[in-house]
C-alpha cells in the first residue's frame, strides 16, 4: 500500500533470532530474564510455540551499537 508509512509488525521465530543476534537459546533467554533483551510472545496457549517482533529485536540491536560507539 503506497503511502502507508505504518511499520509492518513481523514475528520472527527462534532460528532467526539466533541468526540476526549471534547469541544462543540459553542467552537469548537469561536476556529475557534479567529484561535486557525482548520478551519473546507466545503464539500457542502452552506457551511451546513462541516468536518475537522483528521491530524489537532489531531495536535491540542498535541499542548494542549504539552502545558500542558511546552515544547516548
Amino acid at each position: 500500500m503506497a503511502g502507508n508509512d505504518t511499520p509492518t509488525k513481523r514475528l520472527i521465530k527462534r532460528p532467526e533470532v539466533r541468526e540476526k543476534t549471534s547469541l544462543s537459546d540459553s542467552e537469548l533467554y537469561r536476556q529475557m530474564a534479567a529484561g535486557t533483551f525482548p520478551r519473546a510472545i507466545r503464539l500457542t496457549p502452552n506457551g511451546r510455540a513462541v516468536a518475537w517482533l522483528e521491530s524489537e529485536v532489531d531495536a535491540w540491536i542498535e541499542s548494542r551499537l549504539v552502545d558500542r560507539e558511546g552515544v547516548a
